[in-house]
């Protein structure tokens, strides 16, 4: 009995020491709460004396985002070409195709006298996803006792690539929309800077650079069985499709209807089309490439075959097959990175954030100098 008593008098001294934290609590008022409160107020004023402006935003808001996320990834064939591509990279990639790539790159690191390690991200983006090359190549590159400076380098490199390789089979399709020889353009804007921006980077601003033997790096050809590669990846390619890209259009095309809602968006476009134009870089799916997702971006390129200027193209599949958007480059890379490299987020985002703008530049120089030789 006397224990019982005892645990009733803990039981009541505890609940009073919550009690007493609660109210200490919550005694102040935080910044937030005075934000809900005008919140409150502002929406019962609307409701009374505009009843109409809630149901009109929201109509804006669906108006913008249903015609991307239904029309074009549910219902076209854009959202298969995305599964198809996942698994067709999956199967290549079960043959050895990354592992090949790297046998390729990697002598030529070692005599620019660069970690090998650093164009591993960067190869395996191209089949892979940005968020995987990330968490692959991390702990390889701090395995391989890469400088910090190398890890950048990685990071920057990485950007040049593809976010995923169903932008890359989209964007060939819009290529042959344009009766564009792919050919000089793959090489040019996705293999060369592999090579390229590692060691512009070296001589520049990341110098703290030295070379690494072969046998330091791991082979990224996976054991699975191939018919198990194949079911797996339409997983994959489904998941990437309705969980990742899905969701983060539909995100960003929120904000850009609330936008349009209140008469923002359109200043937005205007002058971020008059940049885009002015890199010679297709405004609609550049600005889709930078805030929302690359893959739609190259997929609109292939539907506006007939009413777009050509020579614009070229910069539109070079800007989209990187690391964008923008999301990407400023919340996923360096959250992942800091978690399975030497970096931490900002040494991540700088990185990132160089890597966006060489490939930007990259996107100009291609445009203005390479689509003569390619668009008649």
């Amino acid at each position: 009995m006397k224990y019982k008593k005892c645990r009733e008098v803990v039981r009541v001294e505890k609940n009073k020491e919550t009690s007493f934290k609660l109210k200490g609590s919550r005694s102040k008022w935080h910044p937030v709460e005075a934000v809900g409160i005008l919140l409150v107020v502002a929406s019962l004023l609307i409701l009374l004396f505009d009843p109409n402006s809630l149901s009109n935003f929201f109509n804006t808001i669906i108006a913008e985002v249903k015609p991307i996320v239904v029309d074009v990834f549910l219902t076209s064939e854009i959202g298969i070409a995305i599964i198809i591509s996942v698994i067709f990279g999956r199967m290549i990639e079960r043959l050895g195709f990354t592992d090949g790539l790297i046998r390729i790159f990697v002598p030529i690191m070692k005599l620019l006298k660069i970690n090998p390690s650093v164009i591993v991200p960067s190869v395996y983006n191209i089949l892979g996803d940005i968020n995987a090359a990330g968490k692959i190549a991390g702990p390889v590159l701090v395995k391989a006792k890469a400088t910090k400076a190398e890890q950048k380098i990685a990071v920057a490199t990485m950007i040049q690539s593809p976010q995923s390789f169903a932008t890359l089979v989209l964007g060939l399709i819009a290529l042959s929309a344009f009766n564009i020889n792919p050919f000089p353009l793959i090489i040019l804007s996705i293999f060369l800077p592999i090579i390229v921006v590692p060691w512009i980077l070296s001589v520049t601003i990341y110098r703290d650079t030295k070379k690494v033997d072969l046998e330091s790096l791991p082979r990224f050809t996976p054991k699975t069985k191939f018919l198990e590669t194949i079911f797996s990846s339409a997983k994959e390619g489904a998941e990437l499709l309705f969980l990742i890209i899905i969701p983060a259009v539909a995100a960003v095309f929120f904000f850009i209807g609330a936008l349009r809602f209140f008469g923002a968006w359109g200043v937005i476009e205007s002058n971020l089309s008059n940049v885009l134009t002015f890199l010679s870089i297709e405004p609609a799916t550049g600005i889709v490439s930078i805030l929302a997702a690359p893959t739609l971006a190259v997929a609109q390129l292939a539907e506006l075959s007939m009413s777009i200027d050509p020579r614009l193209i070229v910069g539109s599949f070079v800007l989209a097959n990187s690391g964008l958007p923008l999301s990407v480059i400023f919340g996923q890379i360096p959250a992942a990175w800091a978690e399975v490299s030497s970096l931490n987020e900002r040494e991540a985002l700088v990185a990132s954030i160089i890597g966006i703008i060489i490939r930007i530049a990259t996107a100009c120089l291609l445009a203005y100098f390479l689509t003569p030789f390619l668009v008649g």
